[in-house]
């Protein structure tokens, strides 16, 4: 499976270099030129890692940085500027960012920071456990108390979805964008539809759902 990254960089130079760089290293690529879309791509295409610019328009680094962590979003970030003062290496560091780099900067360099923060935050596991469920993600398998239960797949990308997601509440456009795809046509009805067949093989109730909740006006949550 690919690592994922997403640039947020508002120099077209700088962020197709990066892009070519990265995408040559095998990963899977997502960028952003300004604050706001950058936000957005982060809470949407999940990436296993954000390369994040502090000066950026519309909403700098450090605001998006600290919305990420408001939200818990773990992913790991790392912020380049081209400042190299003290206080805004502290203040990177102080709203959640993980390291940082100063423009400029040696691709050679950042790319082995890249790698070696996937390697430290890489899963010990496959498997994804809670209560008495266990998601296979190599094997697309479920299971309960290791007997195995048939999912479709859009109910395993669900499930997927929410247990990345554990505690946060979901909108049901992040949850069509994420599990559908942004270039199909989806109902709302569509997700209600498949998150009462995921609860039927959750819940021995589901009516009194135990774990993905519906969140007035928002969405739904998953609790583990």
């Amino acid at each position: 499976m690919k690592n994922s990254i997403l640039i947020i960089e508002d120099d077209p130079a700088l962020l197709f270099g990066l892009k070519e760089n990265f995408q040559m290293a095998g990963f899977e690529t997502f960028t952003a030129d300004n604050g706001k879309d950058g936000l957005k791509e982060a809470l949407s295409c999940n990436p296993d890692i954000i390369l994040l610019d502090i000066m950026l328009p519309g909403m700098n680094g450090y605001e998006i940085c600290n919305e990420l962590r408001k939200r818990h979003v773990g992913v790991p970030i790392i912020m380049m500027t081209a400042k190299d003062q003290e206080e805004d290496i502290v203040r990177g560091l102080d709203v959640g960012a993980d390291d940082y780099v100063t423009k400029p900067f040696s691709i050679k360099e950042l790319m082995a920071r890249v790698k070696a923060f996937l390697r430290r935050h890489k899963p010990e596991s496959e498997n994804i456990s809670f209560g008495p469920f266990t998601l296979d993600l190599v094997s697309h398998s479920f299971f309960k108390n290791n007997e195995s239960i048939k999912l479709m797949p859009k109910e395993f990308n669900l499930l997927k979805y929410f247990v990345a997601n554990n505690g946060r509440a979901l909108s049901r456009s992040e949850i069509m964008d994420n599990v559908w795809g942004r270039d199909v046509v989806v109902t709302n009805r569509s997700v209600d539809r498949c998150i009462t067949t995921l609860r039927s093989k959750l819940d021995d109730n589901p009516s009194e759902p135990r774990y993905i909740k519906t969140v007035r006006d928002v969405g739904y949550r998953f609790d583990s």
